[in-house]
């Protein structure tokens, strides 16, 4: 049963603040600790908020020892109607920078308005004197946090940030996306082909096309989903990875697959053109390079597709 903000003590509202100021530093640190390789100048900045976590929590303390003795009952902001259910960010393995910069910044909303409010139901002066003054802390938290990330993000820090965080992206979602649209635009040209020339006929052509698209999109998003946690390699969300690469496999497939349907080839050149200008923006491949591969790529797999499907 969930107590009432009300319903609560001056010896249980400390004894939350205590344990509340407690669990922010531990998210700190856990913040502090996940982007510490990869956002070493962010990381500083959460560790210096835990640290003042860490005086808060204490300053409770004292005072909580002075009024109530040692003894802290075990109540803590889960226990209580009207606080924010978090979502445990700080587990995820890569942690996004964006996500725990939001995340704290819901941390520090939520602590200026439970001391606000705590305050306004204490009759003790000097307690009544401490939240309040933990509230405004809380409140220029913020501005705080925008001071140490200037402080801790110079141009040269942001600029090793951005960089980081451009390997990220291309490890968790352009590299796998990039491999599911070349898979499926090149695997399934030959089962597509050799349908058609087979039977003749686009519509049957067609189904052999999309049921080879959305296979080879299952096919490969539990491949890629499987083959690695990235726990170890930074891949980031298996989930993700897997739902990425399994989509793309399954867009190359179609791209091929419709002017079955709708009689214009045009799409298979987009499609060709989209590939090459991925691995040019992001692998850093030259565009013709990238293309002429492609092209290759694709033609090797027509042919077979043409010479099963003729004999």
């Amino acid at each position: 049963m969930l107590k009432k903000f009300k319903e609560l003590t001056e010896k249980e509202i400390l004894a939350i603040a205590i344990a509340a100021e407690e669990e922010d530093g531990r998210i700190y640190g856990e913040f502090a600790d996940a982007l510490r390789e990869a956002y070493p100048s962010t990381a500083q900045m959460f560790e210096e908020m835990r640290q003042e976590e860490v005086i808060h929590r204490d300053r409770l303390f004292e005072m909580f020892r002075q009024r109530f003795g040692d003894h802290i009952p075990l109540i803590r902001r889960e226990n209580v109607k009207g606080f924010l259910t978090r979502k445990p960010v700080w587990l995820v393995r890569p942690l996004g920078v964006k996500v725990a910069r939001k995340q704290a910044e819901l941390m520090e909303m939520e602590a200026s308005r439970f001391y606000a409010r705590a305050a306004s139901r204490t009759g003790d002066v000097s307690t009544r004197e401490l939240l309040n003054k933990l509230a405004d802390e809380e409140r220029k938290h913020t501005q705080t946090a925008g001071e140490l990330e200037e402080k801790h993000l110079t141009a040269s820090a942001k600029a090793t940030e951005d960089e980081s965080h451009r390997k990220l992206f291309l490890l968790q979602v352009v590299q796998p996306g990039l491999a599911g649209l070349m898979d499926g635009s090149v695997s399934t040209l030959a089962p597509l082909f050799a349908a058609a020339f087979a039977s003749h006929k686009s519509w049957e052509a067609f189904l052999v096309g999309l049921a080879a698209s959305i296979g080879a999109g299952i096919s490969m998003a539990f491949s890629e989903g499987l083959s690695d946690d990235g726990s170890l390699t930074g891949r980031g969300s298996p989930w993700l990875r897997g739902g990425v690469t399994g989509l793309m496999t399954t867009a190359g497939g179609i791209g091929h697959t419709l002017p079955f349907l709708i009689s214009n080839f045009i799409i298979v050149a987009v499609e060709l053109g989209v590939i090459s200008y991925i691995r040019h923006r992001y692998m850093d491949t030259p565009f013709l390079q990238a293309a002429f591969q492609v092209i290759v790529g694709g033609v090797l797999v027509f042919l077979t597709g043409w010479l099963i499907g003729s004999a």
